[in-house]
C-alpha cells in the first residue's frame, strides 16, 4: 500500500480552447481553417457553458484540485480593450471552483495567442512580454482573492519547438533565431509576469501566491550508445529538459516546478549537424514499449528519472500534465497507476511533491490530431455532448479520496 501525504493535491486539468469551443478570437481558430485540418475545433466540449455540470463530475470524483487556463483572446479581444462580459465569466469560473471546496490552479497562457497579438508577430515581437504582462495585470488584479497557484505559461519549449522549430504549428517556422527570439521573450514575460503576481499580493496584502511554469519532461533515451547518440541525448536533456527551468530558478522567479510528463523519445540521430542533434530522434520508431493512440511510448519509469535529477533545485514539485489517450480504458487505469507508483518512488528519495494533476478531465481537441485522442476521465459524446464517467476515473477518484494506492 503506497500513502500519499494528507493535504496532497489531487485532480484533473483543461486548457480553455481544447474544451470551451468557439474561441474564434485567436490565431489558432484562423489557422485550423485556413490549412484544412480534418477536424476543427468548432464547439470543443461546450465547456463554456457546461463547466459547472463538469465540476460536479470532479467533485463527485473527489477531485480537490482543478487546473484550467484563461482564454487571452476571449480577455482582450482587440489589442488594449478588455472584455468585462469574460471577465465576469471566468470569474463565475473560478467561484464555481471554490464553491465546491476544489482548488483552482490558472494558466495565463496555454499556446494560443489573441489575433491581434499574432499579427503583430506574437511572441517574436519585441513588445510580446509589455503586452502579456498588461494582459496578466488584469487577470491578477481580477482574482487574486480567489487564486493561490499560478502558472505563467504552459509548455514553453513544446511552443518553441513545435511553432518554431519544427513547424507543426502555427506560424509553423522553422528558423532557429527566430526560436532563439521566442525563447528569450517567453522567459523575459515569466520573470516579469512572476514579480508583477507577487507584487500584486504584496500590494493587496493577501498571503504570497504560487508561481511557476508548466514545463514538458521528456526522457530521451539512445537506441544505440554511439557517442553521437549520447551527445543528442545530452544536447536534448540541457536544451529541452533543463534550459528554462534553469534560466527561472537562476532568476528566482518560481515557487514549485510546474512538471508535464508523457513519454519518452528514442535517439538516433543520422546528423552531426547542431539541428539534427537537437532535433532529430529515431525514425526507424522500433520501439518494443506499449504506446498510446498517437504512437507515444508509455514509460512510467522516465518520471521518476527525471524528477530526480529536478531534486537539486530544492523546490516542490507539482504534476500539472500526466495522461494517456487511448481506447482501452482498463490501459488508463494501468498509465495511472504506474505513474503514480513512480512518483511516490521519487518522493521516498526525498523529492517534495505537492500534487498530482490528470491531463485531461475531459476528452478534448487535441490540436492538430483533432478530436480522435481520447485523454480525458470524463468521455465526450461530440454529436449531444454528454458526458460519461469513465470506469478508470472511478479507480482514480479513490486515490483522490483516501491518498492511498494499493
Amino acid at each position: 500500500m503506497i500513502q500519499f501525504p494528507h493535504n496532497f493535491l489531487w485532480g484533473a486539468a483543461t486548457s480553455a480552447y481544447q474544451v470551451e469551443g468557439n474561441n474564434s478570437n485567436c490565431d489558432w481558430w484562423k489557422w485550423e481553417k485556413r490549412i484544412s485540418l480534418s477536424d476543427i475545433s468548432g464547439s470543443a466540449c461546450r465547456h463554456y457553458e457546461l463547466y459547472e455540470q463538469d465540476f460536479d463530475l470532479a467533485k463527485a470524483l473527489n477531485h480537490n484540485a482543478h487546473r484550467l487556463s484563461i482564454e487571452w483572446s476571449r480577455i482582450e479581444p482587440q489589442e488594449g480593450k478588455f472584455s468585462d462580459d469574460e471577465i465576469k465569466h471566468y470569474q463565475k469560473v473560478i467561484l464555481a471552483l471554490k464553491e465546491r471546496d476544489i482548488e483552482p490552479i490558472i494558466t495565463l497562457h496555454h499556446f494560443t495567442n489573441p489575433l491581434w497579438f499574432a499579427e503583430y508577430g506574437a511572441w517574436e515581437h519585441k513588445k510580446s512580454a509589455y503586452y502579456f504582462l498588461r494582459y496578466v495585470e488584469k487577470i491578477v488584479e481580477t482574482f487574486s482573492g480567489h487564486v493561490r497557484y499560478w502558472v505563467t505559461i504552459n509548455e514553453p519549449m513544446v511552443y518553441v519547438y513545435h511553432s518554431y522549430l519544427l513547424g507543426f504549428w502555427p506560424p509553423q517556422e522553422k528558423s532557429p533565431l527566430k526560436g532563439m527570439r521566442v525563447t528569450r521573450n517567453l522567459l523575459d514575460a515569466h520573470i516579469k509576469a512572476y514579480r508583477l503576481i507577487h507584487n500584486i499580493y504584496k500590494n493587496k496584502k493577501i498571503s504570497p501566491p504560487l508561481v511557476s511554469i508548466a514545463h514538458n519532461l521528456q526522457a530521451f533515451i539512445p537506441c544505440r550508445p554511439t557517442l553521437k547518440n549520447r551527445l543528442s541525448v545530452y544536447l536534448k536533456d540541457k536544451f529541452y529538459n533543463f534550459y528554462f527551468i534553469s534560466k527561472i530558478i537562476k532568476s528566482k522567479t518560481v515557487d514549485f516546478i510546474g512538471v508535464n510528463y508523457y513519454s519518452r523519445s528514442l535517439i538516433d540521430t543520422p546528423s552531426w549537424s547542431l539541428r539534427g542533434l537537437i532535433l532529430d530522434t529515431c525514425a526507424k520508431n522500433h520501439s518494443a514499449l506499449e504506446r498510446n493512440s498517437l504512437g507515444w511510448d508509455i514509460y512510467p519509469q522516465g518520471l521518476y528519472t527525471l524528477l530526480l535529477k529536478l531534486k537539486k533545485y530544492n523546490l516542490p514539485v507539482l504534476i500539472l500534465e500526466n495522461g494517456i489517450c487511448i481506447d482501452d480504458d482498463s490501459r488508463r487505469w494501468d498509465f495511472i497507476r504506474r505513474h503514480l507508483q513512480n512518483l511516490h518512488r521519487a518522493m521516498n528519495e526525498g523529492l517534495k511533491v505537492i500534487g498530482y494533476i490528470y491531463w485531461s478531465l475531459l476528452d478534448n481537441y487535441e490540436w492538430d490530431k483533432g478530436f480522435k485522442p481520447r485523454f480525458g476521465l470524463i468521455e465526450i459524446d461530440y454529436n449531444t455532448y454528454e458526458r460519461k464517467v469513465r470506469e478508470s476515473a472511478e479507480k482514480f477518484s479513490s486515490v483522490c479520496k483516501t491518498g492511498m494506492l494499493e
